[in-house]
């Protein structure tokens, strides 16, 4: 067993917003006191609790601590930027003394500066995101076994693991800018997981499962979790190839979210100023089948993409970024924005939970026998995707279907297309909706894709 502790377990939670946010308000008082026009600064602090357990024994219990102020100065359209993790007078001094220095002799960019005042957030829902619990190590230890343990109940074959691992995380996040903006911003994270290995003769084949939540009680059960990841594990035993074809593909919903992380990736700013993707100049085009919508939900409770601001202090809005299959917005930042000779649409950071409606009344299972032939597309492999082509081709690992029903798991294929093609293609998008991530998505059935295999 190894324990890591960052100087001693840490105190029970976290300070109060407002004994750091002196800090952060004295970094940008001394930042124009030494000439800077604007300046914008972050504290963050957060603790946490990572336990890990592999084949019964204690691998890891790491307790963490972490404190860091970072500021942003601008002298005109000259920026620097310095961090620090000491609070001090002094150290508050050096860092900010940093980065004027950095931004003297830095060159131009007429597209950076803080957001637009008038955009700034002034309404701070409560959005439930705050539910503190004290895991102690012994119980998360507890739990982590009992997890692994039920992996190796499903299946006699199932005589490894890459273990089961207790996440909990507590942070608190300051952002305070020149225009008087103060945002505060208190959560925690919670997550169980289990990684099993099915072993037959030569073959070993690992499945996993996890659940994650703002609250701990919130969580799946331990055993569950380990069930499903030993039933997962054995599924896959007897798997093989297949010979070069094309066909219609089925994306799981912890699969599938990540079709749509290409398209954040493709809308967001930093890809579309430099001309970096497959959507450039879409707005207002259809890129989607018909039936998809998508939106931004940023104020769904407990969700892990819910914010009232984004990375600048600028308030999030609800949107629709697809209105049956036509791009209807990007995700842009203020620096982005005036790089495109647009307005900030308050995504400096990203999207605030994409949430893609459904389309068919069913989740993995009834979208197969809809599918009737065709992969079940459960793991993806390597980095094949293209987002200025659009270029899809990754490594894949599955289930084939045939007359709605799995005939034998698969395993060194590779699926190929393009996303724009994809995109279009999608026949169904189901009910049985992942909401663990910041895209929350169901099952997602794609009419065709080459699936290259044997021969």
């Amino acid at each position: 067993m190894t324990a890591s502790l960052s100087a001693q377990t840490p105190a029970p939670h976290l300070p109060d917003a407002r004994d750091l946010e002196p800090r952060l308000l004295a970094a940008l008082d001394l930042a124009k006191s030494l000439g800077a026009s604007a300046a914008e600064s972050n504290l963050g602090v957060s603790r946490g609790l990572s336990v890990a357990v592999r084949q019964g024994e204690v691998e890891s219990v790491q307790f963490q601590r972490d404190r860091d102020l970072s500021i942003t100065v601008f002298f005109g359209q000259r920026t620097g930027s310095a961090s620090t993790t000491d609070l001090s007078d002094a150290a508050l001094r050096r860092t900010v003394e940093a980065a004027c220095a950095i931004a003297r002799v830095g060159g131009e960019d007429p597209a950076v500066g803080l957001a637009d005042p008038a955009r700034l957030a002034t309404h701070f829902p409560d959005l439930d995101l705050y539910h503190p619990h004290v895991v102690e190590p012994d119980a998360a230890i507890e739990r982590a076994r009992e997890c692994e343990a039920a992996a190796f109940a499903v299946d006699a074959r199932i005589t490894q693991s890459e273990g089961a691992s207790v996440d909990t995380r507590e942070s608190l996040s300051l952002y305070a800018n020149t225009h008087g903006f103060v945002g505060r911003r208190r959560a925690t994270d919670y997550s169980l997981g289990c990684a099993a290995i099915a072993v037959d003769g030569d073959a070993m084949q690992l499945g996993h499962w996890y659940s994650s939540s703002r609250r701990f009680d919130d969580l799946e059960p331990a055993a569950a979790i380990g069930r499903r990841a030993g039933e997962r594990a054995a599924a896959r035993l007897g798997a093989k190839s297949l010979s070069t074809r094309t066909a219609p593909v089925l994306f799981p919903p912890e699969v599938a979210r990540g079709l749509f992380g290409h398209f954040i990736g493709a809308i967001s700013g930093g890809a579309l100023y430099r001309r970096a993707s497959f959507l450039h100049g879409k707005l207002g085009e259809t890129v989607f089948a018909e039936r998809v919508t998508a939106r931004q939900r940023p104020f769904l409770p407990r969700a892990a993409g819910s914010s009232a601001y984004d990375q600048e202090g600028v308030a999030t809005v609800e949107r629709t970024l697809v209105d049956r299959g036509v791009l209807g917005g990007y995700l842009l930042g203020s620096y982005s924005a005036r790089k495109l000779g647009l307005e900030t649409t308050g995504n400096a950071g990203g999207v605030f939970n994409l949430v893609i409606d459904s389309t068919f009344d069913g989740g993995l299972d009834a979208l197969a026998r809809e599918m009737g032939t065709g992969l079940i597309a459960t793991d993806l492999m390597g980095q094949g995707v293209n987002t200025v082509t659009g270029d899809y081709s990754r490594a894949a690992s599955g289930f084939w279907v045939e007359n709605g029903v799995i005939v034998h798991p698969v395993e060194e294929v590779t699926i190929a297309g393009n996303l724009a093609a994809m995109y279009r293609a999608i026949a169904a998008i189901g009910s049985d909706v992942d909401t663990r991530g910041g895209v929350r998505c169901g099952s997602v059935l794609i009419e065709a894709m080459t699936i290259a295999g044997e021969g």
